[in-house]
């Protein structure tokens, strides 16, 4: 009885570290949570439907305290908060719903490609044109954008235990009229109408009884503790560094679903992943180098 109390005790611990490290991604890169928690959770042999609803009533404190942060640091637009939540809300309700019925792993692989090809916009035109993709235009305010882009993004995040951020971070970012922290602070914070959404359809589906509320907590209260911090980083980062760790991130995150639609055998998935992590550090390292020579430069013009 007291190794098994141990053991329990271990993964509770294991859920809050990884409930911490995924807000602390998620809160500083747009997406992250949803799919790390899931798939921690679907490890332990939990259903796909009752992990979904367990990650998603974390969320809802989570992204609580994450929308809060962000609007104190400044990196939160209402407008867009607005535009996505409705949408979002309705889609993630109605993914919760069906998420029994629908076979949602035969689109992963259209949604992976179209997520990939977002992503390598987003770096090169952040790596190309630096300057002039951070000059931001005047919003156009139409909601031929936004309103499919937050049904869609609440529905597959529903579906698939995340993708909110995967779906609709990217998205605002391929747009020339918002700021990259403000994408991300603004994403988060409509996510706790996704994530509050998403709950109200599971609890209705499966039940209070089906979810396991101890192992819900744990994630919840790492999530809370990485909230500020996360806020935090995204206000003092610069935009194209942003820009350019989030486009790695959705490259990374969604190539697995590209190499097991080909077919490609275990060697692969190691070869890929190094060369993609390498290309990534490479960049990276670039655009930070990139950075101080120009934050060098506007300070000798200054002086001068």
């Amino acid at each position: 009885m007291k190794k098994a109390g141990n053991m329990n005790m271990q993964k509770l611990i294991v859920l809050a570290l990884v409930g911490l490290a995924a807000q602390l991604v998620d809160g500083s890169l747009g997406m992250g949570y949803g799919v790390t928690s899931t798939s921690l959770l679907l490890a332990f042999g939990i259903a796909p439907a009752v992990a979904s609803a367990s990650v998603h009533l974390a969320e809802v404190f989570t992204t609580a305290a994450s929308g809060v942060s962000h609007m104190k640091f400044g990196n939160v637009d209402k407008g867009i908060i607005w535009k996505l939540v409705v949408p979002g809300a309705v889609g993630a309700f109605l993914g919760a719903t069906v998420l029994s019925h629908l076979p949602a792993s035969t689109l992963k692989p259209y949604i992976s490609i179209f997520l990939i090809a977002l992503g390598l916009y987003i770096l090169i035109r952040f790596l190309i044109n630096a300057r002039g993709a951070l000059k931001v235009k005047k919003k156009t305010g139409s909601n031929v954008f936004f309103i499919p882009l937050g049904f869609v993004a609440g529905f597959f995040d529903a579906t698939g235990g995340g993708g909110w951020g995967p779906i609709a971070t990217p998205a605002l970012l391929s747009r020339n009229d918002i700021e990259p922290r403000k994408v991300i602070g603004s994403v988060d914070t409509s996510e706790f109408a996704v994530s509050l959404a998403s709950s109200i359809g599971f609890l209705l589906s499966l039940g209070a009884m089906q979810i396991n509320w101890i192992w819900t907590i744990a994630l919840m209260l790492g999530g809370l503790i990485a909230a500020p911090i996360a806020a935090y980083l995204v206000k003092i980062l610069p935009a194209h560094l942003l820009a350019v760790i989030v486009s790695g991130m959705i490259v990374f995150s969604n190539v697995q679903t590209l190499l097991k639609m080909a077919g490609a055998g275990s060697g692969w998935y190691g070869v890929t992943y190094t060369a993609i992590a390498a290309i990534w550090a490479i960049l990276i390292f670039y655009t930070i180098r990139r950075h101080k020579r120009a934050v060098a430069s506007a300070s000798v013009s200054v002086t001068e």
